[in-house]
């Protein structure tokens, strides 16, 4: 659910790889992110919304992404899933560490964007600096 730019990237992915995808996203245009050689399934359609989810057939997925912009509807789609579809596989992106903390501990498996680039810059800034083309060595 999402076809924002993490969401069109993990479908690529997949669908590369040779898995069957569907994309859900409510903005028709967000589809224009997908590579033009996709070969997986685009719907329009609100991700919390049971109806949608059944009409994809959600309860015949292996997994499932919550990738919105927000973590409001990520956190109620990935719950909806997970606990009415029964999918086994539930991954949900949460931007505010401190409520995905709170959501990973009421045991969803989730990702903090915010905490993720936040530790590979403090990495990067650990490392040694990189040797500028040109520069004396």
């Amino acid at each position: 659910m999402g076809c924002g730019r993490v969401g069109a990237e993990l479908a690529a992915l997949l669908d590369r790889e040779g898995q069957e995808v569907t994309i859900l996203d409510i903005d028709p245009d967000a589809f224009g992110q997908l590579p033009p050689d996709f070969k997986g399934r685009s719907v329009v359609g609100n991700g919390i919304d049971q109806d949608v989810l059944q009409r994809i057939g959600l309860a015949e997925a292996d997994a499932f992404v919550a990738a919105s912009p927000g973590d409001n509807r990520n956190v109620m789609a990935s719950q909806i899933a997970k606990h009415i579809f029964g999918v086994p596989r539930v991954v949900c992106r949460i931007f505010d560490p401190i409520r995905e903390e709170l959501y990973h501990g009421l045991g969803l498996e989730t990702i903090s964007p915010t905490r993720e680039v936040a530790r590979l810059l403090k990495e990067a800034l650990e490392r040694e600096p990189a040797e500028m083309p040109g520069g004396e060595g």
